[in-house]
């Protein structure tokens, strides 16, 4: 299986594979032709309550965690589409994108994590 994280402000274009935003919101300042995706999954980004309690907190992050893993295994759409990229990853590299700063403590590092389980 290969998973891998990627800034899209600071992506490598060189790099192969599956290019996914996972992204609830179109990264600010990039053009469609520049993200050169395959595809957006919008409906796999944390709900908006979520993401508002979080707020980019690292010290938050640990809980930000378990209640995110708890919406990707307990609401259908995100399950399905989490579901999708597994079987994906196991036939390509999957670059999953996303535009947060902290490039550890966000959504899409949660979601690598639990397709590499």
């Amino acid at each position: 299986m290969s998973v891998i994280l990627k800034r899209i402000y600071d992506e490598d274009q060189n790099i192969g594979g599956y290019r996914v935003l996972v992204d609830g919101i179109w990264p600010r300042g990039i053009s469609k032709e520049q993200a050169r995706l395959d595809e957006w999954m919008k409906e796999i980004s944390p709900s908006s309550s979520l993401k508002k309690w979080f707020n980019h907190d690292p010290d938050k992050f640990p809980e930000f965690k378990k209640r995110y893993k708890k919406e990707l295994q307990e609401d259908p759409e995100k399950k399905e589409k989490v579901k999708e990229l597994k079987k994906r990853a196991a036939r390509n590299r999957v670059l999953l994108l996303y535009g947060a700063k902290d490039e550890t403590h966000n959504h899409a590092a949660v979601i690598k994590e639990w397709l590499e389980q």
